[in-house]
């Protein structure tokens, strides 16, 4: 490993990085220029690091060169390719292309000499998915599904260069199969596509998700028809199926308003009904979301007779709370 300024006309960009490999897939002769535009240089999204292609480009420019070398494997060979580094690279050649000032022919690298696709592999998941330059959770999800079905690594081996959970990985990897097995189908056109909905196919994974929309009569296709339609507005809502396709006016309610007018329907219900027949859960949960809209004008009136019924049951309930806490962490 060693440092060097490379000419930017000498490296290619990594048309494997997850960022643009869907691009890749649907127009499998992309050029250069391509790719530049699948990397989003010069239109508005984000880059690397979080920020937008403009405003690191802007960065850029004004510093008058990237601060962190880009990483770049030198193959047997002699060509260079991006391990690490695919946009500052490819806004090095924008610049470049377009005669922008400054000297935009050399960009810093750390160069790697013939790694193994292992190493390569290690090298990415170490700066995107613990690092600092974070991909989304799709493209992630995308990337260790090629490494766990196509490559075959061992969770192990994929845990080892990541780090994290086991569970975590599986769960990114299952979500993806979920995501490209049963929402990209039911799309016209792959250029609808909307990765930003991955969320609540990781959500999906959870414990009795799946079981709850089985034991509903619905299937995977159906769920991701409603996040799809944004049946489920929020994507961690996903967490609250099964309560509501455990309620019959719930269900029907969701299927044709959505979650949060299902999510309505359970909380009138859990308020009005007998509340001796409601888990832990649901109470702890209505009177969070209870406190959360206090007003002000209740906190006065409160704070000036504690003895009344609502300050004094909630004092109440916070001394069972207490109580109760220091029971479940009782170690003896």
């Amino acid at each position: 490993m060693r440092y060097e300024k490379l000419s930017v006309t000498k490296i290619e960009l990594d048309k494997a990085n997850p960022r643009i490999a869907e691009y890749v897939k649907m127009y499998p002769k992309i050029s250069q220029e391509s790719l530049y535009l699948a990397l989003g240089v010069g239109e508005p999204g984000m880059s690397e690091g979080g920020t937008t292609f403009h405003s690191l480009k802007e960065a850029i420019r004004t510093n008058k060169g990237v601060i962190h070398p880009i990483l770049v494997n030198k193959r047997k060979d002699g060509s260079y390719i991006v391990i690490e580094g695919n946009t500052r690279l490819a806004i090095y050649l924008d610049f470049y292309n377009n005669k922008v000032e400054g000297d935009w022919s050399f960009i810093p690298c750390i160069i790697y000499d013939n790694l193994s696709d292992a190493e390569v592999d290690a090298i990415r998941l170490q700066a995107h998915l613990v690092g600092v330059r974070a991909w989304d959770p799709y493209a992630k999800a995308k990337y260790l599904h090629e490494l766990r079905d196509r490559q075959h690594l061992t969770w192990n081996q994929i845990v080892d260069f990541c780090g994290g959970k086991k569970k975590e990985a599986e769960e990114l990897v299952d979500a993806y199969k979920d995501i490209e097995a049963h929402y990209r189908p039911i799309l016209e056109e792959d250029g609808q596509f909307d990765h930003t909905r991955f969320s609540a196919f990781v959500e999906l994974q959870k414990p009795k998700i799946k079981e709850s929309i089985f034991n509903a009569k619905f299937e995977l296709r159906d769920f991701s028809s409603w996040v799809k339609d944004r049946l489920i507005s929020r994507l961690e809502n996903v967490r609250r199926l099964p309560a509501i396709l455990g309620n019959k006016k719930a269900k029907e309610v969701f299927i044709s308003k959505g979650d949060k007018a299902a999510m309505a329907v359970l909380d009138a219900a859990l308020i009005q009904g007998d509340q001796s027949n409601f888990s832990l859960a649901q109470l702890a949960k209505t009177l969070a979301e209870r406190l959360r809209k206090i007003s002000f004008e209740e906190i006065r009136k409160y704070r000036e007779d504690l003895a009344a019924p609502e300050p004094a049951s909630l004092l109440d309930a916070k001394e069972e709370l207490v109580t109760f806490f220091e029971l479940i962490k009782n170690e003896e």
